[in-house]
C-alpha cells in the first residue's frame, strides 16, 4: 500500500495477467484518509494502450473510491514479460461538497502554489491463471460418458443410444444357445470319461482273475496275456487324458 497525507493507495503496482488479444482489467482503491474532500487524477506514460474510468473524481471525507484500468487486447507478447508503462496518481485538497465537474486542469499545478501529492506505480505482466483440464472421455476404466465443454462455455451432452428390444433378445437368444452347446460337450466328456472308469475296473478284475489262474496253473501270466492287458491299459488312459 502506498499512503501519503492525503490518500492511500492499494495496491503498489498495477498487475496485468496477460493473454494475447484479451482485454485485462484491474483495480486501485484511493482511500481518502482526511476529513475534508480530496480530487484526483490519473496519469499514464501510455495513453492509446489504456482506458482509465474515472480518469478523474473526488474522494469523499474517510471514504474510498475505485478506479477500474483496462488494458486493452494486445496482438504481441512482450519480451520476458516485461513492461515499462507507469501511471501517476495526483491528488489535491478540493473545497467542501466539491464534485467531479469542479475539478480544473489548474488544481494540480504546482507552480500555482498547490499541495500536489503524487503516487507512481509501474505496471506488471503476471502469467494467466491455469484451470484444470476437463478429463477426456474414456480416460478412466469404467468410467461413465461426460459431457464436453466449447470454446464458448456450453456443454456439449454426449448421446447415448440404449439397445432395442431385438437387440436384447437376440443377444440373449446366442448367450443361450452357446450355454447349451456347452453342456452338451460337457455332459459327453463326462459319459466318455465314466465310460473309461468302468472298463479299467473290468481289466483290473480280469487281470486278478488271470493272474490267479496262471498261478495255479503256470505260476505266472503268458506273454500274450502281458501284451493284451497293456494295449487296453493305453487305451483306457488315453481317454482318460482327453477328458
Amino acid at each position: 500500500m502506498s499512503t501519503g497525507e492525503l490518500i492511500s493507495i492499494e495496491p503498489e503496482e498495477l498487475q496485468f495477467p496477460f493473454e494475447l488479444k484479451k482485454q485485462i482489467s484491474c483495480s486501485l482503491q484511493l482511500t481518502n484518509k482526511t476529513d475534508g474532500y480530496v480530487a484526483f487524477k490519473v496519469k499514464t506514460t501510455n495513453p492509446k494502450k489504456y482506458c482509465v474510468r474515472p480518469n478523474t473524481g473526488i474522494v469523499l471525507p474517510n471514504s474510498r473510491s475505485d478506479v477500474i484500468v483496462t488494458m486493452q487486447a494486445q496482438k504481441e507478447t512482450p519480451p520476458d514479460m516485461q513492461c515499462k508503462d507507469k501511471f501517476l496518481i495526483q491528488c489535491v485538497v478540493a473545497s467542501p461538497g466539491a464534485t467531479t465537474k469542479d475539478i480544473t486542469a489548474e488544481m494540480f499545478n504546482k507552480e500555482s502554489g498547490n499541495y500536489v501529492e503524487e503516487f507512481k506505480l509501474r505496471v506488471v505482466y503476471t502469467p494467466p491463471p491455469r484451470y484444470p483440464s476437463p478429463v477426456r472421455e474414456g480416460s478412466e476404466e469404467g468410467s461413465s460418458p461426460r459431457g464436453s465443454i466449447s470454446d464458448n462455455g456450453a456443454v456439449n451432452h454426449l448421446e447415448y443410444n440404449a439397445p432395442s428390444k431385438d437387440q436384447l433378445d437376440g443377444s440373449y437368444a446366442e448367450a443361450q444357445e452357446n450355454s447349451s452347446e456347452v453342456k452338451t460337450l460337457l455332459s459327453k466328456l463326462a459319459e466318455e470319461k465314466n465310460s473309461a472308469i468302468l472298463q479299467n475296473n473290468k481289466l483290473l478284475q480280469e487281470l486278478e482273475l488271470l493272474r490267479r489262474g496262471s498261478s495255479k496253473k503256470h505260476g505266472g501270466l503268458s506273454l500274450l496275456h502281458v501284451i493284451l492287458v497293456g494295449l487296453f491299459g493305453l487305451l483306457v488312459g488315453f481317454f482318460l487324458k482327453r477328458t
